[in-house]
């Protein structure tokens, strides 16, 4: 599928972590084979599998992949990795994934939680990344993956945290952080696990993120209308989005999601946006590769945009 796009820029999500970064590695080695180089890249300790020693998720043990900074059984778990074929400006390069909850604005963390004081507000990590462009300039790539506001109790830990993890991007663009973010062109990319028509949750920060204001919404669609076709039966029959802009495929049984929106690529106004779209592995020709792509639940969203300078 990144063959396919053949991106000057891709986040990629649930790519474990390793110090040598020889799992980010085997995976570049794998695109050059197929005939497509990304030079550059960044990747970073995530919070999933980050243990701290306290009970997180109520269940009376500790340690357990509930009670990390982000859910997962070890650490490195799940992370994040930006390939880019521009240049990366680590030195200006900011990394959010150490930000504690209890920090943002207007947080909707209990400050009464077990370890509530050293909670991290990143499931994942958040980052601002700096691209060198060619005539000088830069670019800030914002990612994050955020935590699916579910899978937990009355106490809506999990809501909350969902709801202000695209907040902390409203605050960063607002201004009201300890760091500015930096003039330019800028694109968020990442999966907020918010649908603003059909999640369960708090939608209300990812909705500002999508009015206008401080982003553009280019609204990719399924160029071929897969997506919509499997959008039909089970949980989708209740849906109010347009289930063309659905970016992961989910199951359609009783208390399973569906198919929601939940990956997003935001440029600023400095971008014209030329065309946008999402790719699923049922739209490539499983005989290319001579065997059956049965692919992630996730299309790939990609957007092309041209500066407007």
């Amino acid at each position: 599928m990144i063959v396919a796009v053949r991106p000057d820029v891709i986040l990629l999500l649930d790519v474990d972590f390793d110090a040598s970064g020889a799992t980010l590695g085997a995976l570049l080695q794998q695109l050059s084979q197929r005939g497509f180089d990304l030079p550059y890249h960044f990747s970073a300790m995530p919070n999933a599998g980050l243990q701290i020693a306290f009970d997180l998720d109520g269940d009376g043990r500790t340690r357990g992949p509930g009670d990390a900074q982000g859910f997962g059984s070890y650490a490195g778990q799940g992370g994040m990795a930006l390939l880019s074929r521009l240049p990366i400006d680590t030195g200006a390069t900011r990394d959010f994934t150490g930000f504690l909850w209890r920090e943002l604005p207007g947080a909707l963390s209990d400050a009464r939680a077990p370890g509530a004081g050293g909670q991290r507000l990143s499931s994942v990590g958040h980052w601002d990344v700096a691209l060198k462009l060619p005539n000088g300039g830069q670019v800030s790539v914002l990612a994050f993956h955020a935590t699916p506001p579910v899978f937990d109790g009355p106490e809506d830990r999990n809501g909350r945290r969902n709801h202000d993890e695209a907040a902390f991007w409203l605050a960063y663009l607002d201004g009201r952080l300890s760091q500015v973010p930096r003039g330019g062109p800028r694109v968020l990319l990442g999966d907020s696990n918010m649908d603003i028509a059909d999640s369960d949750g708090r939608s209300a920060a990812m909705a500002a993120l999508l009015d206008g204001r401080h982003l553009a919404d280019p609204r990719p669609r399924s160029n071929t209308g897969a997506n919509a076709a499997l959008a039909e039966g089970g949980a989708n029959t209740a849906h109010r989005g347009d289930p063309s802009l659905d970016t992961a495929n989910w199951e359609d049984r009783p208390n399973r999601p569906g198919n929601l929106r939940v990956d997003y690529v935001l440029p600023s106004r400095d971008w014209v946006v030329a065309d946008a779209g999402i790719l699923w592995a049922s739209d490539l020709d499983a005989a290319a590769s001579g065997s059956e792509r049965l692919g992630p639940h996730h299309g790939l969203v990609w957007v092309d945009l041209v500066l407007d300078r």
